[in-house]
């Protein structure tokens, strides 16, 4: 049990290694409320550390188990935020999902005992988000109080809603316990991912408003989040495996000549990748397949007029790839038996230094040779039965959370190093639409899902909880590739513009009405992007 110690309040935000953190800012200074318990039987202490930002109206909660005893202790649960309503029926808003059908909002009355809402999936995850409002009963979204949390985590989370027998509401949320645990040596201390809290009086417009402000200011650092992002054009369906430096060429004159602003190579220009069973995490350049080298193709489209971006799956490798077939160590796979494979790959141990040095090496050479602008940074598949061959058999409980941190340390080598690089998150499109992520990529792939009417529904539920800026959206051909469904292209547009926008399909194929209809589409959202 702990009992208060001591506490201090000190200008400026905390902020954690290593991990995501709302920031003091010119505008936004903030201050820490620092209030320090201690075990009643042990030299354990618990730091309970609260950024208050009075100007943006949020507060922000993380925590920092320290051990001063003789021995090691174990953590084996430890969430990052409680928050305490003592009177009020509250209804529960979560943002539940699928791939492919991500944040769909719902709201729920909150039952007497425990309603859980969890991701035990190594990431934030399609089926749940990490961002939970509890409103009253009669709260719209112009009236009513309202309060939420978001976790700052792109791992599992868990979060559990209480009503006890006094009718009072606890809320918690913090990285999964399932099978987690660790280790804390003699001085050692273990720091929690950080939580925004936010309240709104005035309904789900003031609190989304609210929050969507606070990120874009205090949280995104890139320099593109007060820019009007590119208005680009993705290969990936138009393509798919299937090309080569002349069709790539041909999308490229054909974006040039509609005031486009850049041209994206997705999957299958590395290694030996035609499909989704081989070359994933061999990062060297095909130039069988580019007819030359990349370099020359991303001159070729700079030419042009156009900026070049680039897709990765770092974290991701295939069996069939030079680098497994050298290092077999760094796949989680428990030892003798059969590796569980989703989409035809297995999952890199982030949480090694060598696997992690290897990304940022290859990922920072390709960008800096070939003079790249843009990574979309995607995770197709989740952590399943996940063993490290190089954590002992006592802290495998560790390897999630040491996964992440591996992630996180990674995009901040690749953000530092390239300042004025455009990074988009993907993970198999929503998968991993977190505020964590916000913190490195200014803008995340909303979801695979590119039809308009069903985006429209996820948008939606994205936008409770995330600026619309971080939104990425396009324009597809129809009749969709996901649904089959048919929609006007200008229905299309009026979608993927509350969004960055930018299209995802063969533009030499659109027809002469289609081509008129996007260059009227792109001069208008260049003349009101900023909006």
């Amino acid at each position: 049990m702990f009992f208060f110690d001591s506490y201090q309040v000190r200008e400026g935000k905390y902020n954690i290694p290593g991990l995501p953190a709302f920031f003091s800012s010119e505008k936004s200074e903030g201050e820490t409320l620092e209030i320090v318990l201690k075990d009643a039987v042990e030299e354990v202490y618990v730091h309970l550390l609260y950024g208050v930002f009075e100007e943006l109206d949020i507060i922000t909660r993380a925590a920092v188990v320290e051990n001063r005893t003789e021995g090691d202790i174990q953590i084996s649960r430890i969430m990052s935020a409680c928050l305490d309503l003592g009177m009020g029926k509250y209804d529960l808003i979560h943002f539940y999902g699928k791939h492919a059908g991500e944040r769909q909002m719902e709201r729920n009355s909150l039952p007497h005992g425990i309603t859980e809402l969890r991701s035990t999936r190594g990431t934030s995850s399609h089926q749940h988000n990490p961002f939970v409002i509890l409103a009253d009963k009669d709260t719209t979204e112009s009236t009513g109080e309202c309060y939420s949390a978001s976790f700052l985590y792109s791992g599992g989370f868990h979060a559990q809603a209480e009503v006890d027998q006094f009718n009072q509401t606890r809320l918690v949320i913090g990285i999964d316990d399932y099978d987690f645990s660790w280790k804390l040596k003699k001085g050692e201390s273990f720091s929690t991912p950080e939580v925004c809290l936010t309240y709104s009086a005035d309904g789900f417009s003031k609190l989304s408003q609210t929050l969507h402000q606070a990120i874009v200011s205090n949280l995104i650092r890139s320099c593109w989040k007060d820019r009007v992002r590119p208005i680009l054009v993705n290969n990936w369906e138009a393509t798919y495996f299937d090309f080569n430096k002349d069709n790539l060429i041909a999308i490229a004159k054909e974006a040039a000549e509609l005031n486009l602003d850049m041209l994206v190579l997705d999957d299958g220009w590395f290694g030996k990748r035609d499909d989704d069973f081989s070359g994933l995490g061999d990062w060297f350049v095909n130039e069988k397949k580019l007819c030359g080298t990349l370099s020359e193709l991303v001159k070729e489209v700079h030419d042009m007029g156009l900026s070049f971006g680039l897709w990765f799956e770092p974290e991701m490798i295939s069996e069939d790839s030079d680098l497994y077939r050298a290092h077999p160590d760094w796949a989680l796979v428990i030892p003798g038996r059969q590796p569980i494979r989703s989409r035809s790959q297995l999952v890199l141990d982030m949480s090694r230094e060598d696997v992690t040095d290897y990304l940022t090496e290859r990922i920072c050479d390709i960008v800096e040779k070939a003079d790249i602008q843009y990574i979309k940074w995607d995770m197709n598949r989740s952590l399943m039965a996940a063993y490290s061959a190089k954590l002992p058999r006592d802290r495998q409980g560790e390897l999630r959370h040491r996964y992440v941190l591996g992630l996180y340390k990674v995009l901040e080598a690749v953000t530092q190093r390239f300042p004025e690089l455009l990074l988009e998150g993907c993970s198999g499109g929503g998968g991993r639409f977190d505020a964590g992520m916000l913190y490195y990529c200014p803008q995340i792939w909303c979801s695979d899902n590119t039809d308009a009417i069903e985006r429209l529904r996820i948008q939606y539920g994205t936008s409770f909880g995330y600026p619309m800026s971080s939104v990425s959206a396009h324009v597809s051909v129809c009749p969709n590739h996901q649904n089959h469904r048919v929609t006007p292209f200008k229905t299309r547009g009026i979608c993927a513009m509350q969004g960055t926008f930018g299209y995802e399909l063969d533009l030499s194929k659109m027809t002469d009405e289609e081509k008129k209809m996007a260059g009227e589409q792109i001069a208008f959202f260049k003349e009101h992007g900023r909006l």
